[in-house]
């Protein structure tokens, strides 16, 4: 055997050898993955074709696409909530994920000094984010109990001095907030923006990397602070803004935990969001074929979002070495 061959020879072994070591240390990433990850989202589009009610084996049914023309038609054989659950997701999603990155963006922007204590101001407003849960929501709660609630003990003086003045009936009270079907879908939303911790962080990260020179050029073209705002530091974030408008998108499409813990979907169907519809299928009515036609149907939505949101990123996201 050639010199050269007994090297590649060696070199082959040596190569096996740091493939195997990197698969076994890989390994329990790799079994979580196709255990907890794969085999059910598997397991899940088969189901999504059978009628079962999640009990016993020997009980599912085929019913091919029965399941999704069921959840879409149009028609009065359709399932309404179905459309109901989605527009309020919609709805949820489209208000709250803006919002969300305008306070996130002023916060960060407001919190990016170099002054005295800055960091404790940081970690207050990023505690929201860390708690979160079902404390946070019990919290809230009590916040909008609309008796005894600390939003309504601020603003009832409020809602007294424009009666006595007359802009409002007399007598008139605070909003009921999640026990009012008008006001339940702006608190979830209102919760939403306080928990804004995450995103702040990350565009607070986004801030300290803009170069300086970029504000001295600023400066010497006589830009203010608004003009360096929206020339420098917003162009410069487009990268930060894409990230959290696409997690921001993929989070609001599955809220759960607020609808489910405080309104159950109420009143009148005014907090039932799709992932909550989605549970009730198939924890409560046992529907798990019908609950996973639904799941896919919702990955679709997200999917197509997300898809929207990277092609438009072509047009409004900058990165540092783009042609200009």
């Amino acid at each position: 055997m050639s010199i050269v061959a007994r090297n590649n020879s060696h070199w082959r072994k040596r190569m096996s050898r740091f493939g195997l070591t990197g698969y076994l240390f890989a390994s329990p990433w790799l079994v979580g993955f196709f255990l907890l990850v794969a085999f059910p989202m598997a397991a899940s589009l088969l189901l999504s074709f059978t009628e079962w009610n999640g009990i016993s084996l020997s009980q599912i049914r085929w019913v091919g696409l029965e399941n999704y023309t069921n959840a879409l038609r149009l028609d009065e054989r359709g399932d309404d909530l179905v459309y109901t659950a989605l527009w309020n997701t919609l709805v949820y999603s489209f208000v709250s994920v803006p919002l969300g990155l305008m306070v996130a963006l002023m916060l960060a922007v407001l919190l990016n000094q170099s002054l005295r204590g800055i960091a404790l101001f940081r970690t207050v407003f990023y505690m929201p984010h860390v708690i979160g849960g079902i404390a946070t929501i019990m919290m809230w709660l009590f916040v909008f109990n609309p008796d005894v609630g600390l939003l309504n003990i601020v603003i009832r003086p409020f809602y007294d001095a424009l009666a006595a003045v007359g802009v409002l009936r007399e007598g008139a009270s605070p909003p009921a907030w999640i026990y009012d079907s008008a006001w339940s879908k702006p608190s979830l939303i209102l919760m939403a923006v306080w928990g804004v911790g995450g995103a702040m962080l990350i565009f607070l990260a986004g801030l300290q990397n803009v170069p300086d020179q970029l504000y001295e050029a600023a400066d010497i073209d006589g830009a203010g602070l608004w003009g360096k705002f929206r020339n420098v530091t917003l162009p410069q974030l487009t990268p930060t803004i894409f990230f959290n408008l696409v997690m921001g998108v993929i989070g609001s499409f599955q809220v759960f935990n607020e609808a489910y813990i405080m309104t159950g979907g109420g009143p009148d169907n005014s907090t039932l969001f799709f992932v909550l519809y989605l549970y009730r299928q198939a924890f409560e009515q046992f529907n798990l074929g019908y609950a996973s036609a639904l799941a896919w149907i919702l990955f679709v939505i997200i999917l197509a979002f997300t898809l929207v949101i990277l092609r438009s990123s072509k047009v409004w996201v900058y990165y540092e070495g783009d042609p200009a």
